[in-house]
């Protein structure tokens, strides 16, 4: 697989939706990860992100505007222990609760299937980051329908152990802007990624759809103390 531009793989696409990367910084000392939310409608882009515990939460910019909570408002980002989780959706609560009681990532998610947005059937996209003793490790799932078909649930968990430094994978809900919006389809994007925060985010930021991206968050992790640094970028109120 070639390592692809991650600035050119979103620049290159109006609205490839919702987004994770997770992967290793190329001096080898951090593992990192991104998520991003876009929007079309006026209640999807109507959000920020804010800071929750050791994770974020999604939170209504102008709570006199919002129309359906049930889909926007959740939690992206939770941490147990030595584990980081980030996914587009309620699963994040899921995926702590099975591991709180010692299910695995995958076992965790089979309780969950695609939202139900048809005709989209959006994607749930899932990551998890394992951060103990010096090592890491992780892994990205997707649960999306058979090729629109809300009768069958695909289920795909990749798995990267002793991650290479300078890559990462990247997944997204969409393949690219349309009517059904089509599914992302085949196994997360090799990436390339830098090793300074500031400006990962900022060319993750610049290269999102400017009229589409609503927030984006970005957290290296220093794999040999488990210390973290975390950026935040929000369109409202910026």
């Amino acid at each position: 697989m070639n390592q692809l531009s991650l600035q050119e793989e979103l620049s290159g696409n109006a609205y490839p939706g919702r987004g994770i990367v997770i992967g290793k910084s190329a001096d080898g000392r951090h593992a990192v990860t991104a998520y991003f939310i876009m929007g079309r409608s006026s209640n999807s882009r109507n959000r920020v992100f804010v800071t929750e515990g050791e994770g974020i939460q999604t939170q209504a910019y102008d709570p006199s505007k919002l129309e359906d909570p049930s889909l926007i408002i959740y939690a992206p980002v939770r941490v147990l222990g030595h584990d980081t989780i980030v996914t587009n959706g309620d699963q994040t609560d899921t995926v702590y609760e099975g591991l709180r009681k010692g299910l695995t990532f995958e076992q965790s998610l089979r309780a969950r299937e695609f939202e139900p947005d048809g005709p989209n059937y959006t994607p749930r996209i899932s990551g998890l980051l394992h951060v103990e003793g010096g090592k890491y490790d992780y892994s990205l799932s997707i649960l999306k329908s058979a090729q629109g078909n809300p009768g069958s649930c695909n289920r795909f968990t990749y798995t990267y152990d002793r991650p290479l430094a300078g890559e990462g994978h990247f997944i997204h809900t969409y393949m690219h802007d349309g009517t059904p919006l089509p599914s992302f389809e085949g196994e997360p994007k090799l990436v390339e990624i830098g090793d300074d925060i500031d400006v990962f985010t900022e060319a993750v930021w610049k290269s999102l759809n400017e009229d589409n991206k609503v927030s984006l968050f970005v957290r290296f992790i220093d794999i040999a103390t488990g210390k973290y640094e975390t950026r935040i970028v929000n369109k409202n109120g910026s």
